[in-house]
């Protein structure tokens, strides 16, 4: 209980610091998301269709731009972080836009705590599951906010990517959930620059851990892709290619993202 006690106040103290960076930073592009443009990527695009109406719980949604993306495409969104800086600056922007969305700040094995509805979609992505100590929880608040027959979808970065130390010359960490990874943190990949020197609690999943969790809880595996490129610059050596972004000298060499689809039993 103690660990848990301590990755969640030190993850909250550096996601409240990153956040004030990434608001401003030409990573997240706010002026051109005031503007109109839609924040998520192809990727996750293809893979949510057309959602109109549909009711969206965006985990782990940081300060919101693609919970209101989802919410421009006619979704009715509820997005949760445990960043309390995050979520505040989400709901400054719902106001700001005249965006309606609900946003919530739990931790997301305690979201049941706090919040009492079903969705016809659960969705995340891009760094996410790697805040996360274990995936039974995960799976368990996915399952316990699907509609029956309603889908969770993720796109994540591939547990490969992170055996990596950070110039990608050498295998760093395990590929599989063995230790808590404790680092004292410098920057922000919004801004390698920024003063933010934190410590920061993580842990590296499996295909496996992430699709048995799933499983475990009775989801249905109905789509599963791997994706040899990032489409966001966040990483060191990182080279453009046509798609996105690949590691310089292991160009199509590995996987970089996989994206999940997932369905709720009826």
């Amino acid at each position: 209980m103690e660990q848990d006690k301590a990755y969640l106040k030190f993850n909250k103290e550096l996601w409240n610091q990153k956040t004030e960076i990434h608001v401003d930073s030409e990573f997240y592009e706010m002026n051109a998301f005031l503007a109109g443009k839609n924040s998520l990527k192809d990727i996750e695009k293809k893979l949510l269709g057309d959602i109109s109406g549909k009711k969206i719980l965006h985990l782990q949604c940081h300060f919101g731009q693609d919970s209101l993306s989802l919410a421009r495409m006619g979704a009715e969104v509820t997005g949760v972080d445990l960043s309390s800086v995050a979520i505040q600056k989400a709901k400054d922007l719902s106001n700001q836009l005249n965006l309606p969305a609900q946003f919530i700040c739990s931790d997301v094995f305690q979201l049941d705590q706090h919040l009492d509805e079903k969705f016809d979609i659960v969705f995340t992505s891009y760094g996410v599951i790697g805040w996360l100590p274990e995936l039974n929880n995960w799976a368990r608040i996915i399952h316990h906010f699907l509609k029956p027959g309603g889908k969770f979808l993720i796109v994540e970065f591939h547990p490969i990517v992170w055996m990596f130390d950070d110039d990608f010359e050498n295998f760093a960490y395990s590929y599989f959930n063995k230790e808590t990874i404790i680092e004292e943190t410098e920057g922000t990949y919004a801004d390698r620059s920024a003063p933010i020197k934190a410590k920061a609690y993580g842990w590296n999943h499996s295909l496996g851990d992430v699709i048995g969790s799933l499983l475990e809880k009775g989801l249905k595996i109905t789509h599963f892709e791997e994706f040899d490129y990032s489409p966001y610059d966040c990483f060191n050596k990182i080279k453009a290619v046509e798609d996105g972004y690949q590691i310089e000298g292991l160009e199509g060499k590995i996987p970089m993202i996989f994206a999940i689809e997932a369905e709720q039993p009826e």
